[in-house]
């Protein structure tokens, strides 16, 4: 958990935009900030209070050395990082919605603070990106090895070739926004989170989430395969439904937001 003397908020450049009485959480997920919500804020903004940050691993972040690497081997710590960050900003019942990496650290911290949540929205989200037993998370640990290896050895060059492949190469602007982004993330940083994200295995907290969840997919997702959403769908023991949206790749946020903000207004109401 980051610890601080000005506040959480601060830390992690948390702002509330918009009013009215219900309140949107955006989260990112790794290797962005709070910048790949732009294309959706404005709307969003008109009719609720959005909050978006900067994870403390974020290129964004003032003070880099808040972010601790051993402090967050696990989703754990940044579930507290988010439960702490509602709590000094005196939320409570909040629609979450949480991209990637964000999609899991809002179902631990569901568990832990249920008041905190009203519904949680999981854009890309998986609990395990490693197939086994059965299991088909989309990445053999040998695959889940060179990815790591190839950030190790040449972050920025790894960073371009992803953003391609993770946020549609068709779309150009997108790919650029999330490359940039990424490369914004120091070396060692991107390292320590991706094998957080890469071995984590959360799959035994989702039948402890009561909280109800939407399901974002998207038609292809090179991270997140139909199998995760089918399986998520099944174990997580609120009531789950499953949106998909139109377009390819692991950001819908950036290559399809009109698509994205409609599912938006109907888990809104």
């Amino acid at each position: 958990m980051v610890m601080v003397e000005n506040g959480l908020s601060e830390a992690l450049n948390a702002r509330i935009i918009g009013s009215g009485s219900e309140v949107i959480v955006l989260a990112h997920g790794y290797g962005g900030d709070q910048s790949v919500w732009e294309k959706i804020l404005p709307c969003l903004s008109e009719r609720y209070r959005v909050l978006v940050f900067d994870w403390g691993f974020s290129g964004t972040v003032k003070d880099p050395s808040l972010f601790r690497a051993e402090n967050y081997s696990s989703y754990d710590a940044f579930a507290d990082d988010l439960i702490a960050l509602l709590e000094e900003m005196e939320l409570e019942s909040t629609v979450f919605v949480g991209h990637s990496m964000s999609g899991m650290i809002g179902c631990i911290a569901s568990v832990k603070r249920p008041e905190l949540f009203k519904r949680l929205v999981l854009v890309g989200s998986s609990p395990r990106y490693i197939s086994c037993d059965g299991y088909e998370g989309g990445f053999t640990s040998s695959e889940i090895e060179d990815i790591i290896s190839n950030i190790e050895s040449n972050f920025y060059n790894w960073a371009s070739g992803f953003a391609s492949l993770a946020a549609d190469a068709s779309n150009h602007s997108s790919v650029e926004k999330f490359t940039k982004s990424l490369q914004r993330m120091k070396p060692e940083v991107a390292v320590s989170v991706a094998k957080t994200v890469f071995y984590t295995d959360q799959r035994d907290i989702l039948d402890k989430v009561t909280t109800p969840c939407t399901i974002v997919q998207t038609r292809t997702d090179i991270v997140v395969p139909n199998s995760v959403v089918l399986y998520m769908q099944e174990k997580i023991k609120g009531k789950t439904t499953v949106e998909t949206v139109e377009t390819d790749g692991h950001f819908p946020h950036l290559t399809a937001h009109q698509e994205l903000l409609e599912v938006l207004m109907g888990v809104l109401g």
